[in-house]
């Protein structure tokens, strides 16, 4: 089986490679509004995050949960759950980003090895909620 094949037969794989995009879109995104927009160090990473869970959304919509997208009449409902859904997911990957920073014995506590950390935990918890409660099936 190769990793095209396995790409699309996981729904979980396909989450991951859209998620994976949006990091790019984020760092992008967050450098514009840095750069462009000459917006602050704590309000630029609002403007990213929203343009962000945008993208994500639109693609999960499309590549990994085509079946169970609402239509259009639905779909303003469907990224305000998915924005709810990934906002729980960031707290997730901040708080496990953060025990590891505090307590996790070197070199476990580096911030690129604690960021890995969170990264994956909000990784399967965006997928458990997005499968769950924003692209469910009706």
């Amino acid at each position: 089986m190769t990793l095209f094949t396995r790409v699309r037969d996981s729904q979980f794989l396909r989450f991951a490679v859209v998620g994976g995009v949006g990091f790019f879109v984020n760092e992008a995104t967050l450098y514009i509004a840095l750069n462009g927009l000459m917006l602050g160090r704590y309000s630029a990473p609002i403007f990213s995050f929203l343009c962000t869970v945008t993208f994500t959304w639109w693609g999960n919509r499309l590549l990994t949960f085509a079946d169970h997208a609402r239509g259009a009449g639905g779909m303003a409902r469907e990224w305000a759950s998915f924005v709810a859904a990934n906002s729980i997911g960031l707290a997730v990957n901040y708080a496990v980003y953060g025990a590891v920073i505090t307590f996790a014995p070197a070199p476990l506590n580096s911030p690129y090895i604690a960021l890995a950390f969170g990264t994956l935990a909000g990784l399967v918890f965006n997928f458990v909620l997005s499968a769950r409660f924003v692209f469910r099936a009706n």
